[in-house]
């Protein structure tokens, strides 16, 4: 089979490639997903997100771990990563956070040249269809519905009122001209129409529509093996039991650690990791597989007085099979819930430019990724250094294509982490102290006795990933970077990457927004290739 593009990965830099690629009719071009469809209940659904973060079982998840962390007591983190067209689109809270404009300056200023804000604003504005209508902040008339919630719960409002009482100002828009402050966030989400409630991942946004077009194929539950390349250039991918081959271009859009794993695979990267793994190298590229970043996060749970919120117990679990019926009916309702319906951006300590913590606040108890259960009704608030120092690694744990990539986020290797984390933390608990969470305020799941000392270990106990790893593929112009800042790998024709593993630098945020503005600059970076053979 012969294509003129090939993309794999179907996440959310994917699937916006795929539609926009395919709106040449005189371009054919294939879509490899190692995942499913993604259109089955589990993601329609917002209400059974925990279901899939979990991992257990592995429901449209990659569920992967990480290598033990120094930093964590030693501790495997959790990394769950959707495996669906949608990617982690189609699995996660569903939250529609830009970051601050600042971040893409400082991508420009680290060598990105053309990703500075201004020049990325205008795609972030195509994009989205806001309920908000289209303005200097917020696009009205793109495919990806953003909105505000239906019916957030009482409690997620006291957190606004919380968040006030202890000086953070209300913001009832953090994707406008101020990031700073508490307030509701706005989802990808269905608005209207036939789906209505029904989670907007990247495929339903984008793809879906596509899918009726002559000239787009899309494989799903399949897996490339390797990259195909012939003196210098990408012309083909490998599959379990067959070739496909490009005619113009192949990109990679698998995301932060499957990117970088096919690229060693496929004999790119560092000299020493691909040797130490009997993989002949073809173009060394020491940057393949650094410069992995993540928001550490720590979570503060408590029991809630009030029986209004998400609980494991036998009342909780008939409340939520009536939202269920509910959302069935209407679209609305509990089963619509983002589960982290409310949150903030907030400084850490005064002199910043920007926000450096984010708190999400959310209407269940949250351990472990859900992988640890609590049958009371309860509520959560995590809170995540925007902006740390540490520096980790994506590897090979072996040169089989089925065996899981090696993650080493490096968490808590640059000590300047912890300390701005742990002032994250007090500001937390200040705000789940305020006398506006007091009628559902009940015992804290893991309480100790507020030295630093008990914090810091309770940190390198508890805190793992909110799921936001960027970087592995970094853009720029150095030795280190892989791509350049048309997201062309260096040194081998017909080869791109377009995901969240070419940022420079974590964006103060959360991760999938960007991730698609990604994926539609390189659908029209390679479309103006294909225009002017350069």
């Amino acid at each position: 089979m012969e294509f003129d593009y090939i993309i794999i990965g179907g996440g959310a830099s994917g699937c916006v490639l795929a539609a926009r690629l395919s709106e040449d009719a005189a371009a054919t071009v294939c879509l490899i997903e190692a995942g499913g469809g993604g259109d089955d209940i589990f993601i329609r659904a917002p209400g059974l997100i925990p279901a899939m973060i979990s991992g257990r079982p592995r429901i449209n998840n990659y569920a992967y771990h990480t290598v033990p962390q120094p930093g964590l007591n030693g501790r495997r983190g959790f990394q769950p990563r959707g495996r669906a067209l949608g990617g982690s689109s189609a699995i996660n809270a569903m939250l529609y956070v830009r970051g601050h404009p600042r971040d893409y300056d400082e991508w420009a200023e680290l060598g990105a040249e053309g990703w500075a804000w201004d020049d990325v604003r205008p795609w972030f504005l195509a994009l989205e269809g806001n309920q908000r209508g289209g303005d200097d902040w917020h696009g009205g008339a793109g495919p990806l519905q953003v909105s505000a919630q239906s019916a957030p719960r009482r409690i997620s409002r006291a957190f606004v009122q919380a968040c006030g009482q202890v000086q953070i100002a209300p913001n009832d828009d953090f994707n406008g001209p101020v990031q700073d402050g508490a307030g509701l966030f706005q989802v990808k989400q269905f608005r209207d129409g036939p789906r209505k409630g029904e989670r907007c991942s990247a495929a339903a946004a984008f793809l879906f529509p596509a899918l009726g077009r002559p000239n787009l194929t899309v494989l799903t539950r399949t897996r490339a093996q390797r990259l195909v390349i012939e003196d210098g250039r990408a012309v083909g991918v490998q599959l379990r039991n067959r070739r496909i081959m490009a005619r113009r271009e192949v990109v990679l859009a698998g995301g932060v650690f499957n990117t970088p794993q096919l690229l060693l695979l496929s004999g790119i990267g560092p000299e020493e990791e691909l040797r130490a793994h009997g993989i002949a190298p073809v173009r060394v590229l020491p940057g393949v597989g650094a410069n992995l970043q993540d928001h550490l996060d720590y979570t503060i749970s408590h029991k809630s007085l009030r029986r209004d919120l998400v609980g494991l117990n036998p009342r909780g679990l008939a409340r939520l099979g009536r939202a269920a019926w509910r959302w069935r009916k209407t679209g609305t309702g509990m089963f619509a819930t983002p589960y982290a319906e409310a949150g903030a951006f907030v400084r850490s300590r005064p002199g910043l430019d920007r926000p450096d913590l984010q708190l999400h606040f959310v209407i269940g108890i949250v351990d472990d990724h859900m992988r640890r259960l609590h049958l009371a009704d309860g509520y959560s608030c995590h809170v995540c250094a925007l902006r740390p120092e540490s520096r980790g690694r994506v590897g090979l744990n072996s040169a089989d294509p089925a065996d899981p990539p090696r993650i080493d986020p490096g968490f808590l290797s640059a000590p300047g982490d912890l300390a701005t984390l742990m002032r994250g933390a007090r500001i937390t608990e200040q705000v789940l102290e305020a006398e506006a969470l007091a009628p559902w305020r009940g015992a804290r799941l893991y309480p100790h006795d507020g030295s630093d000392a008990a914090l810091a270990a309770d940190i390198r106990a508890r805190a793992d990933t909110i799921y936001h790893p960027v970087g592995t593929c970094r853009m720029g112009r150095d030795e280190m970077a892989v791509v350049d800042p048309q997201l062309r790998v260096r040194g081998i024709a017909g080869l791109r990457v377009a995901d969240a593993s070419v940022m420079p630098r974590v964006i103060g945020g959360n991760t999938g927004a960007p991730a698609m503005m990604i994926g539609a600059r390189a659908a029209a970076m390679m479309a103006d290739a294909a225009r002017t053979g350069v």
